[in-house]
């Protein structure tokens, strides 16, 4: 049995051996993935010495809007001046009619004619509806003829009191029955009058039945068709007529503003309102204050305000959402500074509002300042500052006092930089090249020390 077992393990032995994979070809695929990593390493190591090159080759005479020349910071500065700064108070106002009639009929009957069309512009007193007025034309005529009956009755009294008074004179009747004369006249006089409030109610209400405009202004939707039934008791009208011209503003102002705007009320001064649009961009109208409130809100501490409009052109519309801007009063000859110089902080231990300001060897110095009202990209400067200093407005962000810089912009208008010494040191300046500057050929320095040539644009 040993030998037989023996024997078999050796036969399979070189079986199993043939199975395992040869030591070359475990080794190849290993070799192929070393191969595409050091590739992929290679690529990569030459694309950033691509970046690099390129980068040292960028051009380093164009200036960027932070960039510094020759290690100073660049800035654009503004120059402090005089002038005038108007004192505004914004707030939020509805476009509001001076009239908005509701027309309804003063008349039971049935609706004969609608003599508007929707959205029309009508004067006061245009003719606008009309209801059948036959019934109470009947009625009228009516209280016509009981009129007339009375009125002859009473004429019969007054003839019959003259004729017993004088009767009475002559002492042929009793004066008991001349008495009692007066007393029917006075009764006769009564029913005629009765009579005539009659005719006269009847009259009326004919005219109810022609309806016309009480204002002048534009027809809304129309209510209601002609050949319905329309009531005095009825939930719903015939149309509604809105004055536009002229119309008026709502706005609330803080009650702050008061002792400012006040005194010019009372004094009679027309302080002017501006009114723009929802976005606040487009301005609408301009118009008056016509009148303030009695009371302030104590939920919001506000008054509100009215101001008046001629609006001939129709831009402010009823119920519409503006802004308003009301001008209480205007600086003269202020020293202003353009609100992006300001900053806000503690720089020097000095807590409030400051500006960094540009001396003559272009350092900067913290100035605190005082400000006043502020007036679109200025405000009002009520110490601090005089008329003439260069204020710092781009690029402040990193500067401290006492710091050089370079300034890039004046007033908005860019300011070529400073070249450089053909020692290298920032700041002095360049060495007269060769050639004529813009010409081809000229040699020309940059921030760095370095020349280069020009070419036939200049660059």
């Amino acid at each position: 049995m040993d030998e037989r077992t023996r024997t078999t393990d050796e036969d399979l032995a070189p079986n199993l051996r043939r199975t395992l994979p040869e030591p070359d070809v475990i080794s190849r695929p290993r070799s192929r993935l070393g191969f595409y990593l050091g590739l992929i390493i290679l690529i990569g190591i030459a694309a950033a010495a691509y970046q690099i090159v390129k980068t040292s080759k960028a051009p380093q005479g164009a200036p960027q809007r932070f960039g510094q020349y020759g290690g100073q910071q660049s800035v654009g500065v503004a120059t402090v001046a005089q002038g005038d700064i108007q004192v505004v108070v914004n707030a939020l106002g509805t476009v509001t009619p001076l009239a908005t009639v509701t027309v309804q009929t003063q008349i039971n009957g049935q609706l004969t004619q609608v003599a508007f069309t929707e959205g029309q512009l009508v004067q006061k007193g245009d003719f606008l509806a009309q209801i059948d007025d036959r019934p109470y034309v009947i009625l009228k005529a009516q209280n016509e003829g009981q009129l007339a009956h009375d009125q002859g009755l009473l004429d019969q009294a007054k003839m019959d009191l003259k004729r017993y008074q004088g009767l009475l004179q002559q002492n042929s009747i009793a004066r008991q029955q001349s008495e009692d004369q007066v007393f029917i006249v006075q009764q006769y006089e009564g029913s005629v009058k009765l009579d005539q409030a009659q005719v006269d109610a009847q009259a009326l209400n004919i005219a109810y039945c022609h309806i016309v405009s009480p204002v002048t202004g534009r027809v809304g939707l129309r209510l209601v068709d002609p050949g319905n039934y329309v009531q005095t008791t009825s939930a719903s009208s015939l149309a509604v007529v809105t004055q536009l011209q002229p119309i008026t503003v709502i706005f609330s102002i803080p009650e702050d503003e008061l002792p400012d705007v006040m005194p010019q009320i009372s004094a009679g001064t027309a302080l002017q309102v501006s009114a723009f649009d929802r976005a606040n961009r487009k301005q609408l109208a301009t118009g008056k204050v016509s009148a303030i409130d009695n009371q302030v809100d104590t939920t919001t501490g506000t008054v509100k305000v009215r101001a008046q409009f001629d609006n001939a052109d129709n831009s402010l519309f009823p119920n519409q959402f503006v802004n308003a801007r009301l001008l209480v009063k205007t600086l003269h000859n202020v020293v202003t500074v353009p609100t992006a110089a300001i900053q806000r902080g503690a720089p020097n231990g000095v807590s409030g509002s400051y500006v960094y300001v540009v001396n003559a060897d272009n350092s900067v110095a913290v100035v605190p300042i005082a400000i006043g009202p502020t007036d679109g990209g200025n405000a009002a400067v009520n110490s601090g500052l005089t008329s003439g200093q260069r204020v710092v407005v781009d690029g402040a962000d990193r500067l401290r006092d006492g710091l050089r810089v370079n300034v890039a912009s004046v007033d908005g208008h860019a300011v070529a930089p400073p070249a450089a010494a053909a020692s290298g040191t920032p700041g002095a300046p360049a060495a007269p090249a060769a050639g004529t500057p813009g010409q081809p050929g000229a040699a020309d320095q940059n921030s760095n020390g370095q020349r280069h040539r020009r070419n036939s644009n200049g660059q």
